[in-house]
């Protein structure tokens, strides 16, 4: 009898939670039920009344009611300079380039003449689709740059503040020159960033410096473009320094993808790195290669977001020299076997670039690269729907290159390193 009595109160206690179950389930819902169950035993339990109440069940995450909204498609900010006789190479990579979502602020140095400048300037303000979308800026007080010292970082970060203080309303920055073009429409573009985490930077590094310890991070030069108004050669002074010990030093490519967090972090500096590698960096040879880079693997927060390339189709000497081979027609299968978004440098009017805009961009002369956003007769002269991306076959391209790039960078392979 005691063991029959043993088993009677269990027996009684799961035929009376069945029975609450079919009646509440055939009344009020089988969630409902869960809940009434679940203050039996004293579980917590809320339900979701309104979206801002949370639950701790997993079915209720993933139900549509739950899904997050679509992330917006993103914006581009662009530098494009150039310098003496680029007008006509940067006004028409502008147009190659151009998509009303997007800012472009467009710059020539000081070192072009002053006709150049101010036919920029009027060309800009004459366009019609420009006056209309306000998202072409130009620095008519030009800035001295010149490649090998540090003017040319302290145009980016000038550009970089322009673009800040314009409109926030962008998720990375792009430094181009006059002699780089597109090999993918905005379009393809858009689309292939549209996914991804808008804190990624598309930076090449290396801690590797090889022979650029000894020639570069070594010896001590002064740039005559920080307070000359003619350009001219860096020269070079005594004594040598040492290598660094608070930070290590990175070098890569002089062009770059950048997160609006990273640019922030690099204009505003709140904890001073930025400014104390900008100083170290005014004495160091070509230091377009090595300041972002330096800055960005030195703060771990930053850190894991590189992604260990330029996005560009460039080619060079091996080893390479100070400036890469111009590109032509017999370069075309190596560039589109690389399925960079970007390739440099290209001289004015060449047929490579006919062919480009002929065979990927689907522009005409003088024109804009088609997108969804074109309206209007003619085609592209008219802002239509902004929110229509129509990517072309060169978005499979680069989206295969950027996934590998990515990934590789997800799992920490080549970062920083």
């Amino acid at each position: 009898m005691g063991m029959e009595n043993k088993w009677l109160f269990p027996l009684f206690l799961s035929s009376a939670i069945f029975l609450y179950l079919l009646a509440a389930s055939s009344k009020t819902g089988f969630v409902s039920s869960i809940g009434s169950i679940s203050s039996v035993f004293f579980l917590p339990y809320r339900t979701a009344t309104n979206q801002t109440s949370s639950s701790v069940f997993v079915e209720a995450k993933i139900s549509p009611a739950q899904t997050p909204p679509r992330r917006a498609i993103p914006r581009f900010a662009y530098l494009i300079s150039g310098s003496k006789g680029d007008l006509e190479k940067l006004w028409r990579t502008l147009f190659a380039l151009y998509h009303p979502r997007n800012h472009y602020v467009v710059h020539l140095d000081l070192e072009s003449p002053l006709e150049e400048r101010l036919e920029l300037a009027s060309r800009i303000e004459k366009q019609p689709l420009f006056a209309k979308t306000g998202n072409v800026f130009m620095i008519k007080k030009a800035n001295m740059v010149t490649y090998r010292g540090p003017t040319m970082v302290s145009n980016t970060l000038h550009a970089c503040a322009i673009l800040l203080k314009r409109n926030k309303d962008w998720d990375w920055f792009i430094n181009l020159s006059a002699s780089d073009y597109p090999l993918v429409t905005q379009d393809d573009l858009l689309h292939t960033f549209w996914s991804l985490d808008r804190k990624l930077n598309f930076i090449e590094h290396t801690s590797q410096l090889g022979w650029k310890f000894e020639k570069r991070a070594k010896p001590l030069m002064i740039d005559p473009g920080l307070y000359m108004a003619n350009k001219s050669d860096i020269f070079w002074v005594t004594p040598r320094r040492t290598l660094p010990t608070a930070f290590k030093l990175f070098t890569g490519s002089a062009w770059m993808v950048l997160s609006r967090s990273f640019v922030e972090y690099v204009v505003w500096g709140w904890d001073n790195l930025p400014r104390t590698l900008l100083m170290y960096y005014t004495n160091f040879v070509s230091s377009p290669e090595g300041y972002f880079q330096t800055v960005i693997c030195n703060v771990p927060e930053f850190a894991k977001t590189a992604v260990n390339s330029d996005l560009h189709y460039i080619s060079w000497d091996n080893p390479p020299k100070q400036h890469p081979h111009v590109l032509s027609i017999n370069d075309t299968n190596n560039m589109m076997a690389s399925n960079a978004p970007f390739a440099r440098k290209f001289k004015q009017d060449d047929a490579l670039l006919d062919l480009i805009d002929k065979d990927l961009l689907h522009r005409e002369a003088g024109m804009f690269t088609p997108g969804g956003w074109c309206s209007g007769k003619p085609a592209c002269s008219e802002v239509g729907n902004l929110d229509e991306i129509q990517p072309g076959p060169g978005v499979f391209r680069l989206r295969s290159l950027v996934g590998r790039l990515v990934l590789r960078a997800k799992v920490g392979e080549d970062q920083c390193r």
